[in-house]
């Protein structure tokens, strides 16, 4: 009999995630940002910029955060990890588009780009590991259907 996915278990693969790594490299990219900003002659986008950075960061701990709390309880559920996942992306959606209005005439949608770079860079510093470690180890996947 198999488990229905609303009451399967929450499994959550182990991931490259480094938040000082990528806390690192948004400074990078807001000093150029706003550096190249300023030559353009707004150098407020490039501030936005590393607003957004920021706002993608936050997210992405505060998803590791979330994923250890909830994965940690005896009987964890998709539905509070969706609810969880759905409030946080409101909030900085609304934070963003809020400063992307506001201060629309001196480079607020700055924190939106900054915001998809930044998924951009999370996908390429956790991936990157991961592919780096499966070619030089393989693949050792266990085959938990095969009856030895």
């Amino acid at each position: 009999m198999t488990t229905p996915a609303q009451d399967a278990p929450l499994v959550f693969p182990s991931v490259a995630f480094r938040p000082l790594r990528l806390l690192v490299i948004c400074v990078a990219l807001t000093v150029l940002a706003v550096v190249a900003a300023a030559f353009a002659g707004h150098p407020f986008f490039g501030a936005f910029f590393g607003l957004g950075l920021g706002l993608g960061l936050l997210n992405a701990i505060l998803v590791k955060r979330a994923v250890e709390s909830i994965t940690a309880e005896e009987h964890p559920l998709k539905k509070k990890m969706a609810l969880n996942s759905a409030t946080r992306l409101l909030a900085i959606t609304a934070i963003a588009l809020t400063v992307a209005f506001v201060f629309r005439h001196n480079g607020g949608l700055g924190v939106l780009f900054g915001l998809a770079v930044f998924q951009a860079l999370l996908v390429m510093s956790t991936s990157i590991p991961v592919m780096k470690k499966i070619r030089t180890e393989g693949l050792n996947v266990l085959d938990t259907d095969s009856k030895d």
